[in-house]
């Protein structure tokens, strides 16, 4: 079996759940694959008896039958990135806070390489976005899973961006910027600017404007089908654009439209996994103070 593994920076007290992680893919006979990020933090003296081949982003990793996800969302966000369209099965190991992708704890991490190692899971299939642009932003990265957004720079007043669906106009918003977000990215920053919470399989992108002026104008929700365009004014001549956790800087020049990518992300759901758990769990519905 071949395994990719991508991970964050980590301090001295994750060296042996770390470590352990990599005894179990070990005594598995695990062909073991790691990216070139996670490789060069992984030079201690604790890591020397295991061996790796390390990749990059770009290279191919349709040979591998699962992925290791090691740190919290914004980790697994990053390993989208290296996977791209291969659809290689991913499975979250939450070392971080909040986890709503990476779900396994660390309690449950042998359990859950276990049933991966025995292929006993299920495919939470995820929609991807994908930023198609007349100047090449982010390269061959220009998908995210989470969210795009359009923003002013720094501290420069609000910004004018008029945006059409299907070639429709749907609104000039006057704010700090834009959001469109995936429904696995419902859950991230759109939802701290009063977007909606949207079930993975609905079919849907929100669009959620960030510090609007008017008061009135609210996040929209539209299908996954549509194509997004806008076009951008203010007063500075600079903005910002992000995929992820990814940015880039424009000017008013730039076209800039948000497709559904044609791949998805293949986030691995074990046996009692479910979105509407993670949701209880992650954001304390049901739970009363009082108890």
């Amino acid at each position: 079996m071949k395994i990719g593994v991508h991970g964050k920076e980590f301090n001295r007290q994750s060296v042996p759940f770390i470590r352990s992680i990599f005894g179990l893919l070990q005594k598995h006979k695990v062909d073991l694959y790691v990216s070139d990020k996670f490789s060069q933090l992984l030079s201690a003296a604790a890591f020397r008896s295991f061996k790796w081949k390390t990749f990059s982003h770009g290279a191919s990793l349709k040979k591998l039958h699962a992925f290791l996800s090691i740190g919290g969302d914004g980790t697994l966000l990053e390993s989208v990135t290296y996977i791209g369209p291969y659809e290689i099965p991913i499975l979250g190991i939450n070392t971080g806070r909040l986890g709503f992708l990476a779900t396994i704890s660390q309690t449950e991490t042998e359990h859950a390489l276990l049933k991966v190692f025995d292929s006993d899971f299920s495919l939470d299939k995820r929609a991807i976005l994908k930023l198609e642009s007349n100047k090449k932003i982010f390269g061959r990265l220009n998908f995210a899973l989470n969210d795009f957004t359009l923003m002013k720079k720094g501290a420069s007043s609000m910004i004018t961006v008029h945006t059409f669906i299907d070639g429709a106009f749907l609104n000039s918003y006057w704010s700090d910027g834009i959001i469109v977000a995936t429904p696995t990215g419902s859950t991230g920053y759109s939802l701290s600017c009063g977007g909606p919470l949207v079930f993975p399989r609905s079919g849907n992108f929100v669009i959620t404007p960030v510090s609007p002026h008017n008061l009135t104008v609210r996040p929209i929700v539209v299908a996954d089908t549509s194509a997004i365009t806008f076009q951008v004014e203010g007063r500075i001549k600079k903005f910002l654009v992000t995929l992820d956790s990814r940015y880039a800087e424009i000017d008013d020049t730039v076209k800039l439209k948000v497709v559904k990518a044609d791949f998805k992300a293949n986030l691995i759901q074990l046996k009692g996994q479910h979105f509407f758990k993670t949701l209880r769990q992650k954001l304390n519905w049901g739970l009363d103070i009082r108890n």
